[in-house]
């Protein structure tokens, strides 16, 4: 029995990129901050993923002020919201099928 893996997507290998999609599937904006807390991750760290998810146009960011302080907000593309499920969905495909041997 062949295991297709050509719906999942590199950008989501990563452990913080997904945590990240995730997050964003279940809000609908979440701001840095908000991420920084729920990701327990650094400025540097969190803003690299962010930048490559923004490239491939996985999400959409905002930046505001709030107050007189600065605000940056993202949320997930139609395009970033359909490759994020179908890679979930190969996920689990991959799984039921090995699960099956």
């Amino acid at each position: 029995m062949k295991t297709s893996i050509h719906g999942l997507h590199k950008v989501f290998e990563s452990r913080i990129r997904l945590g990240i999609m995730s997050a964003l599937m279940v809000n609908q904006k979440l701001d840095f901050n908000e991420f920084k807390h729920l990701l327990e991750l650094t400025d540097g760290n969190l803003a690299s993923h962010l930048t490559a998810l923004e490239k491939h146009r996985f999400i959409q960011v905002k930046k505001q002020f709030v107050g007189k302080k600065p605000n940056t907000s993202y949320s997930a593309t139609d395009l970033g919201r359909q490759k994020f499920t179908q890679h979930l969905n190969t996920l689990e495909a991959l799984i039921k099928k090995v699960s099956q041997k």
